[in-house]
């Protein structure tokens, strides 16, 4: 039986295949995300690119070292006004994107792609658009002290499945995406490919 393996280091990754029933284990692939992120920008990739490309190089490294298994990685990228946007590193970084973002709409996209046998098979990019309402100086505050460092694992800053979904006043797409995974298109492929029972 071919195992899926996660090329992720995100719980939430992790979190949203166990709580959908798909047994899988973690080996984490390290990539420089901010140079291949630098190189692609200089060279006018668009921003769907930049996530296929994140992903599918966490991918192949882990595929590379474990023969015939699936390996899913993934990538997310947001994009506010051109602009792209990393993990927040420290609450003062946190604290100003969110500012930057507040009371406008942002895209985020978020890429998934399922290698085996050191080559990719399959891939996706689900999109959401957010709107960010005018929230307080006083939420930002209380938001950034009460999320903690849990908060800078993810683009954003926000985890929309617990207090983040209070930053927002509305969102368009794929909610799985959102939280860091084209779910439903993961599993469609998994059940075509056996992994899952159709």
């Amino acid at each position: 039986m071919t195992d899926l393996i996660l090329a992720s280091s995100s719980s939430a990754r992790s979190k949203m295949l166990r709580d959908a029933g798909v047994a899988h284990r973690v080996d984490v692939s390290r990539v420089d995300e901010d140079a291949v992120k630098r190189a692609m920008l200089a060279e006018g990739a668009p921003p769907r690119d930049i996530a296929d490309k994140l992903a599918e190089l966490k991918g192949l490294r882990v595929s590379a070292r474990n023969g015939s298994d699936f390996v899913l990685s993934a990538d997310q990228v947001l994009v506010s006004a051109g602009k792209l946007y990393d993990k927040a590193q420290n609450a003062d970084e946190l604290r100003a994107q969110l500012r930057e973002l507040r009371g406008t709409s942002h895209e985020l996209l978020s890429a998934a792609v399922i290698c085996e046998g050191g080559r990719p098979v399959w891939r996706h990019i689900g999109r959401a658009q957010l709107i960010m309402r005018s929230f307080s100086d006083t939420y930002l505050e209380e938001y950034v002290t009460d999320g903690g460092a849990a908060l800078f694992e993810t683009v954003g800053g926000y985890k929309l499945e617990e207090k983040g979904a209070q930053l927002f006043s509305r969102v368009q797409g794929d909610y799985f995406s959102v939280l860091g995974l084209p779910l439903l298109e993961v599993l469609g492929f998994l059940r075509a490919r056996g992994i899952l029972t159709e």
